[in-house]
């Protein structure tokens, strides 16, 4: 017996739900989606419900203070009879970190997995089951107490939402380097998965897209020297054939398939590295051919390569590799993922029958 609720329009609207052909990432809406709220200082029972809008107060402090964190990851059925996770337990942790750096209520890790699994199960025969795509889900928790006054909501709602979703790829991409503003600094939210570093981003990756590029790349906000992150990714240099990326700082989102890859990297025989890398190191490198190639990494896109990097006014650093040990971990992380091949840590989790 479900600890949550179902209503009623639950089975009507997963029957009348035609997966498209063409899924693109985040176009196409789930039919179901669930939901639970905190009030009175305790989460109440939860609800699963057909896809739709949903009812907030104009001044809710999501609205106006973006009182809001997310999670992103994916359900797979690839040639198995039942959907798997990919280490869904690393986004309930990091949601719960995000929380707490935003002083909201944690959300307990049985909720979370109710939500999750609640949605996946209501999706399991509707989801995509050729390699590469899968089911995205998004969980969230936001305020929706209606005021002004700077404090947190004495409300929230946790929600998980899911789109079916084929890779997120646009070939390689050319990155355009932001000299001037900043992400996020050591000592604010990067760390967190907060609706409000997204915003910030969005202005100079706009920019980099009217230049024709694909996304900016962010410095640090103290120096404007070192490596941080994509907009939405995180960054990995291949240096004299070992492995790179930025250090954990507290501006970083410390990102779940980066983690993945540091250890699945390890295990196939790269050395590797997480330090403070420099911006200038890695230009030079990419002129002397020390480093022979930068590929960057995320839920949606598993991972990316970088054709180039490219500074705003045009001079453009031009990589002599592209996608050779990026292809090689992305699809030895996909194989993992969707369970067609061996799982030697213990990433992936089948949903139990509901």
């Amino acid at each position: 017996m479900n600890d949550y609720d179902i209503d009623p329009g639950v089975p009507e609207a997963i029957e009348r739900f035609k997966l498209p052909e063409s899924l693109g990432f985040g176009l196409v809406n789930a039919p179901v989606m669930f939901e639970a709220e905190w009030r009175d200082g305790r989460w109440e029972r939860g609800r699963l419900k057909p896809y739709g809008r949903i009812e907030l107060w104009p001044g809710a402090r999501a609205l106006h203070y973006g009182e809001l964190v997310f999670e992103g990851l994916k359900a797979y059925r690839v040639g198995q009879p039942r959907p798997n996770l990919f280490r869904p337990d690393a986004n309930c942790r990091r949601l719960q970190r995000s929380a707490s750096r935003l002083s909201m209520p944690q959300v307990p890790e049985a909720l979370f997995f109710q939500g999750i699994s609640s949605v996946a199960h209501a999706c399991s025969a509707i989801m995509p089951t050729q390699s590469g795509r899968s089911l995205y889900l998004r969980p969230f928790l936001f305020g929706t107490e209606s005021g002004y006054m700077l404090r947190n909501s004495r409300t929230f709602c946790f929600m998980v939402i899911a789109n079916p979703v084929e890779s997120y790829a646009s070939g390689s991409m050319q990155v355009v380097i932001e000299r001037t503003e900043v992400r996020a600094a050591v000592g604010g939210v990067g760390e967190a998965k907060a609706s409000a570093n997204y915003a910030a981003s969005l202005r100079a990756s706009n920019a980099a897209v009217e230049q024709g590029r694909t996304v900016a790349l962010w410095l640090d906000g103290n120096e404007h020297r070192y490596l941080q992150e994509l907009s939405g990714m995180n960054l990995f240099a291949v240096l004299d054939g070992e492995l790179h990326t930025p250090e954990l700082d507290g501006a970083i989102l410390p990102g779940i398939t980066r983690d993945s890859l540091l250890v699945l990297a390890r295990s196939l025989g790269y050395p590797v590295h997480e330090r403070r890398i420099a911006l200038d190191e890695v230009l030079e490198g990419i002129d002397s051919g020390r480093c022979g190639e930068l590929f960057a990494c995320g839920t949606a896109a598993i991972v990316a390569p970088i054709a180039m990097l490219a500074e705003r006014e045009g001079r453009e650093y031009k990589l002599r590799h592209t996608d050779v040990v990026a292809k090689q971990l992305r699809e030895s992380l996909l194989a993992i993922q969707e369970r067609r091949a061996p799982d030697p840590f213990g990433w992936t989790r089948e949903l139990a029958p509901d």
